[in-house]
């Protein structure tokens, strides 16, 4: 969900509050050197750490990107005198950090409406059916004539099922409908 920028942004923006220039200095030399060194790690006799080794890759390109930000964090410092970084002065972190939690307060809304849908279905049953050609060939013209979905006739059938007193299963006649809503 979270691009490198991202993180490397939010890092350096949690970090980075109350750092002097020198502090940060030291963060973008650090970063420089974790950037180069996770860079080198491409080779593959290097890499083999098991499944749960972090991607050398993605690590250096996570490295690139926090470097970038602390420049960035060095340069605002120096273009404004400020000779501490507060993250609240900064506006274009600002901005990243609102769009960031904008976006995870989406994936969250959209979590807790899936998760809602999840428990209003649990009662529900989804089917996926084969049958044979000529079935198939009635179930379709029954579903054109009422004007339906073959899928929404087998559900209104499925709704006139009973068992009787022996175990036996019957479906009254019916008719297939629209439904409201559906």
């Amino acid at each position: 969900m979270w691009s490198r920028e991202d993180v490397a942004r939010d890092a350096a923006r949690r970090q980075g509050h109350g750092l002097n220039v020198a502090q940060v200095a030291e963060k973008v030399a650090e970063a420089a050197r974790r950037e180069r060194e996770t860079q080198q790690l491409h080779a593959p006799a290097e890499t083999e750490g098991g499944p749960f080794a972090p991607d050398p890759e993605r690590l250096a390109q996570l490295w690139a990107a926090k470097h970038a930000e602390w420049r960035r964090i060095a340069a605002l410092l120096k273009a404004s005198g400020q000779q501490v970084y507060d993250p609240g002065q900064d506006a274009q972190g600002v901005a990243w950090a609102q769009e960031r939690d904008a976006r995870r307060r989406g994936a969250v809304d959209r979590h807790a409406a899936w998760m809602r849908e999840r428990r209003e279905a649990k009662g529900e049953l989804r089917a996926q059916v084969w049958l044979s050609a000529d079935t198939s060939r009635r179930l379709r013209a029954i579903a054109a004539r009422a004007g339906l979905e073959p899928e929404q006739v087998l559900a209104q059938l499925a709704e006139n099922v009973r068992t009787d007193e022996d175990g036996v299963v019957v479906v009254a006649p019916f008719t297939p409908h629209r439904v409201e809503g559906a």
